[in-house]
């Protein structure tokens, strides 16, 4: 729709020019098992692609493990079949924080195992000392070789977790930790190596690369993954077998080149329309609570709660206005639910009442400036119905 402002970059990102060259040349390929010359031209296609993504999370080429997107990583990685390269076999147990992604707090295939959840503080952190505690109670429970998963940066309000104070903690307990990294590529610099992960999440259509593609980092202590979620012809160094999706591929990486070149700059600017857009949401609502704001967060995310705000007939009325936002994680195909993120922070109250808006690299001011129009009507019917009920 014409003259619309599109501020749920964090559900996807629009497609980058680059990304769908890429992606439209590539749908010709042949497939990159075959050992004739179209099969070669598709392998080096992927294998190319590869390159960009690794560069892209400072990571190696032959770390990454192509798969259909970011859900299907998350459960490729948790998994008890984990074997290590010093011989300790499979894990026994899992941690999770209590902000993660449906797709890890879901996702995972610990089936009776035990599994426990690590909580947050009122402004979304995940700290080192809890995890800790968590990790202490699978012990209880008979688990010495857990995995734990952190996500790098929140979905719903951006606040960016403290993984490599918590891969120290985890470590030291024997244990190994999966960091979903799908919010933080191409946002903040990103770093595999760095941040002491033993494997890492990543997206293609939240840095502007096709749906249909993500990858799983798999660390050097992580020497096998014994039961993949799709075996068959031995594809992805036997990790996820199936064709590769070439055209995605192909677009994913072109995706994650150009976005990591542009990342300083982009970020910078993001940054700005993020006060820009903070300060006048709560200029025009004082009583409001953005989220996160005490703590390190994604320079493009902004999350209120308002008491008394229905999100789901805000997102209603700002889609009316012409305005796209989220009330949340964007997982359940159109649903509205109240946010577990926000219940986790402590705030039961306003978990149906916190809208979220995502700003990307070509956001521009008079996108945010029509969105503070529509909060400014959004929140005065709200008072007008607040003061008829008084």
């Amino acid at each position: 729709m014409a003259g619309r402002a599109y501020l749920d970059w964090n559900a996807t990102a629009p497609m980058r020019a680059a990304a769908r060259a890429a992606t439209v040349v590539a749908l010709d390929a042949g497939n990159p098992s075959s050992v004739h010359a179209e099969g070669r031209a598709a392998r080096a296609v992927v294998e190319r692609a590869r390159a960009e993504v690794a560069a892209a999370v400072g990571a190696t080429p032959r770390q990454i493990v192509f798969t259909s997107g970011a859900t299907e990583a998350n459960a490729l990685a948790l998994s008890p079949g984990l074997e290590l390269c010093d011989g300790h076999a499979h894990r026994d147990g899992l941690a999770v924080s209590a902000i993660e992604h449906p797709s890890v707090l879901r996702g995972h295939r610990f089936g009776t195992l035990p599994v426990e959840t690590v909580a947050v503080d009122c402004d979304g952190v995940a700290q080192p000392a809890t995890v800790a505690e968590a990790l202490a109670r699978l012990v209880a429970r008979g688990a010495v070789r857990p995995l734990v998963s952190v996500m790098l940066a929140n979905n719903e309000t951006g606040v960016i977790q403290p993984v490599a104070a918590i891969a120290s903690a985890v470590h030291a307990a024997g244990g190994l930790l999966h960091v979903d990294a799908v919010q933080a590529l191409g946002r903040i610099p990103l770093d595999f190596r760095g941040l002491g992960a033993d494997l890492m999440t990543v997206s293609s259509h939240k840095i502007g690369g096709p749906k249909g593609a993500g990858a799983l980092v798999v660390g050097p202590r992580v020497a096998h993954i014994a039961s993949p979620l799709i075996g068959g012809g031995g594809q992805e160094q036997g990790r996820r077998a199936g064709t590769e999706n070439v055209p995605a591929i192909a677009g994913f990486g072109a995706a994650a080149a150009e976005a990591v070149a542009e990342l300083a700059v982009a970020a910078d600017r993001m940054l700005g329309l993020r006060r820009h857009l903070a300060e006048r949401l709560l200029a025009a609502a004082p009583d409001a609570l953005e989220l996160g704001a005490a703590v390190p967060r994604l320079p493009n995310t902004v999350a209120v709660s308002l008491k008394g705000l229905s999100a789901e007939t805000s997102v209603i009325a700002f889609d009316l206005s012409g305005v796209a936002i989220s009330a949340g994680s964007a997982c359940s195909s159109g649903k509205v639910a109240a946010s577990h993120v926000v219940e986790a922070m402590g705030h039961p109250g306003l978990a149906g009442s916190t809208l979220r808006f995502s700003i990307g690299s070509t956001t521009t001011e008079a996108d945010l400036d029509r969105a503070i129009g529509v909060w400014r009507t959004v929140v005065g019917a709200l008072a007008n119905r607040q003061g008829k009920a008084a």
